[in-house]
């Protein structure tokens, strides 16, 4: 039997991407002729490995698709919609959003939609810090900032540290284009082929469905990167980032895509990158 082809896998440590792939990293989705290799990175991590080419398969931010865009396909399933919530803006105090344009804010990378988002909130030129995603609500409840961008299940856990929301980006979002927030996608490499891309998107489309199918199983699997939460909480994000947006964008979340895109390179923010056709 020929080697099978090496197809890894980029994806953050976190319950939503752990459930999506918990088909295929269980074995239980069969991989047929390719051999699945999962790297676990922080997202703006897996933003810069992308803009290297480095990886088959990746999860990155929308934000960050401009820049991969000659090199990356964007896969039709996979996406993570904040629909009505999204990354928030916590602080130590209770603020308003132009408070926020004068204070330095902690931020979990400049390629994700998250301060795209923020940018196109509260503008471009605000002071901001960059570190892990998972070390900014520690560092805003210990006083080291005034507020901080949070990401991930910071959305559910916030408040245990006793930090007020200043604005959930998903929400002001919705308000402004009556769509869902599109925080990330997962990409694959244009030079695998059109084959290879048809065969890895149905492989990923399943392993997602089957997560969905084996709800208890792929929420245990993922706890392992439960930071703060429980099996309720956890199985609570998951529901909020894997649902039928995962499968597939539908015609509003393309929509939502392209508008986001439009509207960050309008701003000068990003490159333009629309309209995304979707493998």
């Amino acid at each position: 039997m020929p080697d099978r082809q090496l197809i890894r896998i980029g994806h953050s440590p976190d319950p939503d991407d752990a459930f999506m792939f918990f088909g295929l990293a269980s074995g239980q989705v069969p991989s047929g002729r390719f051999r699945v290799e999962d790297q676990l990175q922080d997202i703006q991590t897996l933003n810069e490995r992308a803009c290297r080419g480095e990886l088959e398969i990746s999860a990155v931010s929308m934000a960050a698709y401009p820049y991969i865009a000659d090199r990356y396909a964007m896969l039709g399933c996979g996406s993570s919609m904040g629909d009505g919530y999204g990354p928030m803006v916590v602080a130590r105090r209770p603020m308003t959003l132009a408070d926020l344009a004068k204070l330095k804010i902690a931020v979990p990378g400049r390629l994700t939609t998250a301060f795209l988002t923020l940018q196109l909130c509260i503008g471009r030129d605000f002071a901001h810090e960059l570190m892990p995603f998972d070390q900014i609500i520690e560092r805003v409840a210990g006083g080291e900032f005034e507020a901080g961008l949070i990401i991930h299940e910071g959305q559910l856990t916030y408040a245990n540290q006793g930090l007020h929301k200043v604005v959930d980006l998903g929400v002001w979002w919705g308000e402004q284009t009556g769509l869902p927030l599109p925080l990330g996608g997962n990409v694959i490499r244009r030079d695998l082929g059109d084959d290879a891309i048809r065969e890895l998107s149905e492989l990923l489309r399943r392993s997602i469905q089957f997560g969905l199918d084996n709800r208890q199983a792929a929420v245990s699997h993922s706890l392992k990167y439960a930071r703060d939460m429980g099996a309720d909480l956890a199985d609570q994000f998951v529901g909020m980032y894997v649902n039928h947006w995962t499968l597939d964008y539908g015609e509003r979340g393309r929509s939502a895509v392209n508008e986001l895109l439009r509207r960050g390179h309008e701003a000068g923010l990003i490159p333009k990158a629309y309209p995304v056709t979707f493998v």
